[in-house]
């Protein structure tokens, strides 16, 4: 057992789901989600940082320098915890934030050098992660499933899709 996997009780002392329940894709869908969630935080407790602070280095390792605001709407934060989750970062040196010299009003967020490393650092223990949740399907099977989670994705969050073209309404 890895340190991210939770121990589970043997599967002959759990009582079975509803056969109802189980034939249920999205049931099966918030389950799984639950699971990968809770294996996520458990791991990412040993860096002392959240899944959360993950997507906002993300994104600034993507974008280079954002707003506060771009930020809180490309991940869908409120932007009210997005200010704290950014304090924390910044008081572990891995962002910086400066006014914005064309809107004084707003800040520009960067990663530092050490957010950066620790970037690298958060991609790995996610692919270790996605790669331990994923272990029983082969790799044309989590392709295929991927492919589905993309497609249902796009319809119901129009972040995931791709970017709209320049005048057009998402």
């Amino acid at each position: 057992m890895t340190a991210t996997s939770t121990p589970k009780p043997p599967t002959a002392l759990l009582p079975r789901l509803p056969d109802e329940l189980v034939a249920s894709a999205t049931f099966l869908l918030k389950r799984l989600g639950f699971t990968a969630k809770e294996q996520t935080m458990k791991a990412y407790e040993q860096t002392g940082l959240h899944p959360y602070h993950h997507g906002i280095l993300t994104v600034l390792g993507e974008r280079s320098r954002e707003t506060q605001g771009a930020i809180a709407d490309a991940l869908g934060y409120d932007r009210g915890q997005l200010v704290g989750l950014l304090d924390e970062l910044e008081e572990r040196g891995l962002v910086e934030r400066r006014r914005d010299p064309n809107d004084r009003r707003r800040h520009l967020v960067r990663l530092t050098a050490d957010g950066r490393q620790m970037l690298r650092r958060l991609r790995a223990l996610s692919a270790q992660i996605e790669d331990e949740f994923l272990s029983p399907l082969s790799d044309e099977e989590r392709a295929d499933l991927h492919a589905l989670l993309y497609r249902l994705a796009e319809k119901h969050d129009p972040r995931c899709g791709p970017i709209a073209a320049a005048g057009s309404q998402v």
